[in-house]
Parts: C-alpha cells; sequence; structure tokens
C-alpha cells in the first residue's frame, strides 16, 4: 500500500473520565491519574430546538466532539468534507425501534426512521453548520475507527483538502447489550489536512499486532469500545514525540500510523 500523509490541525475527544482533548493529554502521557467516570456529553450548540430534541445520545456525541476538533482548529465547519465512522450507529434508536415492530401496531414514527438510518449524525452535522459539504458514514464493525481514518486521509491526499473525521460508540440498551456489550459513550474527531498543522501522520497497512495502552483502565477502556481503539494514537500525539503505533484493522491486519511532530 502506498503510504499516505495527512496534518492534524485540531482533535475533538469524550469519554468515561475523558473530558476533552485538552483535560486527557495530560493522562494519556501519566502525568494525571486515569479515574473512570461515566461520559457526561452535552447538548450541540447550532441546531433549532425542534432537531434537539430528536436527538439521541449518539449524535450528541458526534456533533460534540467534531464541534471541538472543529474550534481547535480555527477552521469553518460548514466548509470541511467529512467521514463519520461508527460500528453501529444509534443502538437507542435501534432498541426503540425492534419494541414497536414486536408489538401488534408496527407503527415507526417518522422521528425513529430518520435516526435509524447510520448517517444520521452526518444529517445533523449539517443542519448545525449549515454545511453543504461531502461527508461519508461508514462502519466496518469493530475496526470502524481505523476504516474512518484511512477513508479521511486518503480524501485529504486525493482531494488537497481538509476533512474532518469524527468516530463514536455508544451502548445498546438491554437486551442488545448483552449481545453488543459496549460500556459506554466514546467519540473522538480530527480535522485533517493536507499541508500545515502541528502533528502529520501517515498510514500504511500492517501485518503487525496492534498497540495496547500500558494503563489498564485505559486498554479496557480501548478494547471494550470500538471508537476508543484510537486510544494509542492519541496517547502518541499527547506526548508531542515522533513514534509509531498500529491500530486493528481488517482481517486480522493493522493500521500503522506514523505519528511526527512539525517544527
Amino acid at each position: 500500500m502506498v503510504k499516505l500523509t495527512a496534518h492534524i490541525e485540531g482533535i475533538g475527544l469524550l469519554g468515561p473520565g475523558l473530558e476533552n482533548w485538552a483535560s486527557a493529554t495530560a493522562i494519556l502521557e501519566g502525568r494525571a491519574p486515569y479515574v473512570r467516570q461515566p461520559t457526561v456529553v452535552p447538548v450541540p450548540e447550532g441546531l433549532p430546538p425542534a432537531e434537539r430534541r430528536r436527538l439521541g445520545l449518539v449524535v450528541k456525541l458526534a456533533l460534540g466532539v467534531g464541534l471541538e476538533a472543529v474550534s481547535k482548529a480555527g477552521v469553518q465547519p460548514d466548509t470541511l468534507p467529512a467521514v463519520f465512522a461508527s460500528s453501529g450507529g444509534d443502538g437507542q434508536n435501534c432498541h426503540e425501534i425492534c419494541q414497536v415492530l414486536a408489538n401488534d401496531e408496527r407503527l415507526i414514527s417518522p422521528t425513529r426512521f430518520h435516526n435509524s438510518v447510520h448517517n444520521a449524525a452526518a444529517g445533523y452535522w449539517s443542519i448545525a453548520t449549515r454545511s453543504k459539504a461531502a461527508s461519508n458514514a461508514l462502519c466496518a464493525f469493530d475496526w470502524s475507527f481505523a476504516a474512518g481514518l484511512l477513508e479521511a486521509v486518503t480524501q485529504v491526499v486525493v482531494d488537497q483538502t481538509r476533512v474532518l473525521l469524527v468516530a463514536y460508540d455508544a451502548p445498546y440498551p438491554q437486551p442488545l447489550l448483552a449481545k453488543r456489550p459496549i460500556p459506554e459513550a466514546f467519540g473522538v474527531a480530527f480535522v485533517l489536512a493536507p499541508v500545515g498543522g502541528a502533528t502529520t501522520v501517515t498510514l500504511q497497512l500492517a501485518d503487525a499486532a496492534a498497540d495496547r495502552m500500558s494503563n489498564t483502565d485505559l486498554e479496557a477502556l480501548r478494547t471494550s469500545i470500538p471508537a476508543a481503539r484510537a486510544l494509542p494514537l492519541l496517547q502518541q500525539l499527547a506526548t508531542q514525540k515522533a513514534g509509531s503505533i498500529n491500530i486493528e484493522y481488517l482481517d486480522g491486519r493493522s493500521l500503522a500510523v506514523e505519528v511526527e511532530p512539525c517544527s
């Protein structure tokens, strides 16, 4: 595979005990202890009240980290092509639809229906930011973060434009939770660009094993939430040092990511 390189201009992060990228850097560097706490997802800015009432947790999560990344990058969100990656989309909404379909009157509300599609977060993003730029929504099960990163960096290289990547997952309620045990909400976002930015990332496929977190609690987070597969990369970025990490990808392979701070 040809190596693909992009520059990181902004990062957004939200997860259990990780309130945002700024506060998480100390934890990821080992300068502050990691204390796992429930994820608190903010109500996104920019949406009309009627739209805010329709939002599920997973959309709030995606918009929250996306807006943080864009703010850190100092760019206008309405011009950014975007890639949204999730292993399962809105599990709560899926549960509600299944409950309705299990009853005699199988009447699904329009709100439930339009939130059921995998690109719901992309749609709400375009409303919140008034963006008319193209967006992709993809799913690759537990490897969705790596797939999303590869897609976003490919677009940066081919189209020579900034691209927003948003990867996110949230829990399913029971009984679906027993079959798909995602314990907490976790989201991460990057603004990637062809030039500029504080750090470059270079991608290529590899046969190496995926990197793990040395902190056992963070490692448990990494393995239990698909979007949290980003943690080794985030840790490398937090150190602001050059290095290479591997993230799980399809068919037993990994996505090798070389990180190089810009001087």
